[in-house]
């Protein structure tokens, strides 16, 4: 009997710490869900002509990737406001405090098709950020 009371008391004790594990994995399942990203703000300056800085700040991101399509929304946006049809991507860096993310990405804007690897169409960039939920301008 000893021996049958033990083999209970043990299967007892892994169920219990089966069912622990499992309503450990379904909260933070749900914590990591509600961490969807906050887009809070854009500060737009004109450097020089077509130079344009933007300043983007985010909470929650999910890789810094998440942070550059909000600073090329903000510049596909700026470049239709000013007439223009295309952006040309110069540079970004990012900071990260706690939740906080911090952008500060240059852009030029043009008219035309500029030359270099990193241009964006304004129009087609901007119809992508809508569709995707990425505030612009």
């Amino acid at each position: 009997m000893g021996a049958t009371l033990h083999k209970a008391l043990t299967s007892l004790a892994l169920v219990a710490g089966l069912s622990a594990c499992t309503m450990q994995e379904g909260s933070v399942t749900r914590e990591v869900s509600d961490l969807s990203p906050s887009y809070d703000g854009i500060q737009t300056t004109l450097l020089d002509g077509d130079l344009v800085n933007f300043h983007v700040e985010m909470q929650n991101a999910r890789d810094p990737e998440a942070l550059d399509e909000y600073a090329e929304c903000a510049a596909a946006q700026y470049a239709l406001i000013r007439g223009f049809g295309f952006a040309r991507h110069v540079r970004t860096t990012i900071e990260i405090e706690g939740d906080k993310w911090l952008g500060d990405a240059v852009y030029t804007v043009s008219p035309a098709l500029p030359r270099g690897l990193k241009t964006i169409d304004a129009e087609v960039t901007v119809a992508a950020c809508e569709e995707n939920g990425i505030p612009t301008v």
